[in-house]
């Protein structure tokens, strides 16, 4: 099947003849007396019959074909091995499969998860990319490995389209690619061109999953901005994150007791670090007993979680999907009662080995046990909790120690009579999604959840955030967060990021002051670390280190205003909001393979420094005629250019783009519910036009009555005519705040020689300035608007 838009080929459907699709069929030495044998063979590749759906395939079922008796005797047909672990397949092979060839496309994303570049490799003469949730214990970089979560979506681009290939089938799924340029050097290519020769550009991509139909929505785009929101159209937006998750979250395996908790929060406050949650791993529970705690290390957890209230901030607990087998654990035997876990083929209840020694596995796609699940997030059922804990779940792959590839057998039984095989991938989200629910439920459905999630699918973005799971303190996993994080946020999941300092081993100094400037600017902002590792709070590495750390966590505070304002456009529209530089400069071919600098949202471009003893970093910034600002000097720069970046341990190259307004709070405080009602400062960084525009999204920052209420403010910013105005960007929502206007800062400006504000209502008033003309930055005074009122600054 050929795709075309007028006479422009944009993709071939099954061109390889690569179709493949295996009937599920019962053993032959099964059959009892007198049953029809409903044997059928593979499809043909290519052949229409795959579909199941002509006479003569159902012929077949009566006269087993050759190919069929066959498949049946081949070694694997029936039964698996890996190791010492046998699955039975008790429908014989039933995979699927199909080939998209994509002319004019070069450059593929997506298929998250995986540690590898933005621009997916060829994978000819290695292995296909694999889809499947595992458990990777020290993952290797570039790699198509499997790793903790999956989402089945590519996403094509060139410099006329972009479009996408979502491939929904939740079973263990393997991507080929293979292209007809792979291998050529541009000058190679630039060759053939001269020469009149050379084919068009090709990428070919074939899906192969073990069980399932074959379900693909082909994205046609054509802008990535419209194949984003057609993806987020079948699959849901990012939720919105309630403010304080936004910030920054500090974590390790594990904070021992009630004590250090306190002292570790302490040391925030004496240090003059911002943080918002502290979290607690699977040491805080009873015996690693979900929903409960170690009554001798955190006795009182409620007394605790108040204490942490008191000072604004919040804590997250683990709660993994592994119930500990035990006759004296309440949750384990309303599971059990229940008949809520999954099976064995045999039908008893399905036990592995996991943290807590014998485990067994609530079974999340069952409705009856989510819905139960949830309701054990209540004040009453979960012993000692609050309105400020929240979650996080980790393990939900999920994680069987004792199990094949250290997940679950395929052939275990789930709701329903489906087997595992045919439902891995979505186990991770829906353990998500009961996690969320009951966290809403919990407050009587007003205040939004979090919930963190490593493993996840299609969908998961409605849930929560994920992470990039177990990384490594070493330089190269430092790098390798930002095209994974771009990656996730290309497949939906813009609530992302790494685990700051690497969760395995110990970081050098160096190493980590880099992580928590690099991960103030990814969405999800977290460190962690293991159990075996020294401890590596901010302060722990001497003041000098101490004070850059402080800065960069300041730095994500003061930018609040926006990451909160991105995470609503997301919401809405389905753009990630950590994007690559092709989404925003879509013709721009210099920014297709572009994985070290990225934009968030559509306002700031950022190249962390991933370099061990860096001095300088190349910044590539993209549009013809655009100009960008080094936020820390104001510099001016003209684009399109490559710009070395001369930097120091204090550096983090960030610009801002001309012709935008980008909101900030810059009195920040410990944490982001004290600083609600703080006074806004806004950049405005002139267009070569001389214009700006810009917005603001402001609600209660936790409950649904943005929603429910239309209990919000979205405000828009623009300057023309050296007049910044402001206005209501939605005029049905409306929200109280006393928050006013502190500065105005004018990157690109002229000096005027009188500044003066004109209220909605109300007389005109002089601002005070200050101009600097070396950089021309304009600052002006103390407006002293409410931030909800209209309003206009006008420049003479």
């Amino acid at each position: 099947m050929d795709l075309l838009h007028g006479r422009e080929l944009l993709c071939s459907i099954n061109a390889r003849g690569l179709l493949f699709f295996e009937h599920l069929r019962r053993r032959r030495d099964s059959d009892t007396a007198g049953e029809p044998v409903a044997e059928e063979g593979p499809a043909a590749e290519g052949q229409e019959g795959a579909a199941g759906g002509t006479e003569d395939a159902g012929d077949q079922s009566e006269k087993p074909t050759e190919a069929a008796a066959e498949a049946a005797e081949e070694p694997g047909s029936w039964e698996e091995t890996f190791k010492t672990h046998t699955d039975s397949k008790p429908n014989g092979p039933t995979s699927v499969g199909l080939d998209f060839s994509l002319p004019g496309f070069e450059h593929v994303y997506g298929i998250p998860e995986h540690a590898e570049s933005l621009r997916l490799r060829t994978t000819e003469g290695g292995d296909p990319y694999r889809l499947y949730n595992l458990d990777v214990f020290q993952y290797e970089l570039y790699n198509p490995m499997a790793l903790y979560g999956s989402v089945p979506l590519l996403l094509a681009h060139s410099a006329r389209r972009t479009l996408g290939i979502f491939w929904l089938n939740a079973a263990e799924t393997w991507v080929d690619i293979s292209s007809n340029t792979a291998g050529k050097t541009l000058f190679g290519k630039l060759l053939d061109y001269m020469q009149g020769g050379g084919e068009t550009p090709q990428t070919d991509v074939r899906w192969m999953s073990e069980s399932g139909i074959i379900d693909v929505f082909l994205l046609l785009g054509p802008s990535p901005a419209a194949v984003a929101g057609q993806y987020a159209a079948l699959t849901g937006t990012q939720a919105l994150p309630p403010l304080f998750a936004l910030g920054y979250h500090q974590s390790r395996w594990n904070y021992n007791d009630e004590e250090d908790v306190a002292a570790v929060e302490r040391g925030f406050e004496e240090h003059a670090i911002p943080c918002d949650v502290l979290w607690l791993d699977i040491e805080h529970a009873d015996g690693k007993r979900y929903f409960t705690w170690d009554p001798s290390k955190f006795p009182q957890p409620r007394a605790m979680l108040e204490r942490l209230a008191a000072k604004k901030r919040k804590m997250v607990s683990i709660v993994d999907p592994h119930i500990k087998v035990d006759s004296g654990y309440r949750i384990h035997n309303e599971l059990r009662s229940r008949g809520f876990y999954v099976k064995t083929k045999d039908g008893s209840d399905y036990e592995g080995w996991c943290w807590p020694g014998s485990a067994a596995y609530p079974d999340f796609t069952n409705p009856e046990m989510r819905a139960w699940w949830a309701s054990m997030f209540a004040y009453d059922q979960y012993e000692g909790s609050t309105e400020n804990l929240f979650t996080w779940n980790d393990m939900n792959e999920p994680s069987v120690f004792s199990g094949p590839e250290v997940t679950m057998h395929k052939d275990a039984v789930h709701h329903g009579g489906w087997e595992h095989r045919d439902l891995h991938n979505l186990y991770g989200l829906y353990v998500q999604m009961a996690t969320a629910e009951g966290q809403i439920q919990r407050s009587g459905g007003q205040h939004r959840p979090f919930v963190l999630s490593r493993a996840f699918f299609a969908g998961s973005q409605r849930y929560g955030a994920v992470w990039t799971g177990d990384n490594t303190a070493e330089w190269e996993h430092l790098k390798i967060s930002i095209p994974m994080c771009l990656s996730f946020g290309l497949a939906g999941l813009s609530f992302c990021g790494a685990d700051v300092g690497g969760f395995f081993k110990n970081p050098e100094a160096e190493l980590l002051v880099r992580w928590y400037q690099a991960g103030a600017f990814q969405p999800f902002f977290r460190a962690h670390a293991h159990l075996d590792t020294a401890r590596r709070e901010p302060w722990l590495f001497g003041e000098e280190n101490a004070a850059l750390i402080r800065a960069a966590v300041r730095q994500r505070y003061a930018l609040l205003p926006y990451w909160y304002t991105a995470f609503y456009h997301s919401h809405r529209h389905g753009l990630p909001v950590m994007r690559p530089l092709w989404m925003e400069y879509p013709e721009d071919t210099a920014t297709f393979a572009t994985d070290d600098e990225y934009m968030i949202d559509r306002a700031l471009l950022v190249h962390p420094v991933t370099e061990q003893g860096a001095r300088g970093v190349q910044v590539y910034l993209p549009g013809k005629g655009e100009v960008w600002y080094d936020v820390a000097s104001h510099q001016k720069h003209h684009a399109p250019q490559t710009l070395y970046v001369p930097v120091t341990i204090s550096s983090v190259p960030v610009f801002q783009r001309g012709g935008t307004v980008v909101p900030r709070q810059e009195r920040v405080r410990r944490s982001t519910e004290c600083m609600r009602s703080d006074p806004f400062t806004l950049y405005v960084a002139l267009s070569p036009q001389g214009t700006a525009k810009g917005d603001l999204f402001l609600d209660d920052g936790q409950s649904f009555d943005h929603k429910m209420k239309a209990r919000y403010l979205h405000r828009q910013f623009t300057f023309t005519d050296n007049t910044l105005t402001a206005s209501s960007a939605d005029p049905q929502g409306s929200f109280d705040t006393p928050a006013w206007l502190e500065r105005v800062v004018i990157l690109g400006a002229g000096k005027p020689a009188t500044v003066v504000l004109r209220p909605a209502a109300g007389p005109e008033t002089r601002l005070d300035f200050h101009y600097e003309a070396e950089t021309s930055v304009l600052t002006l005074r103390k407006p002293g608007v409410r931030i909800s009122d209209d309003w206009a600054i006008v420049l003479r």
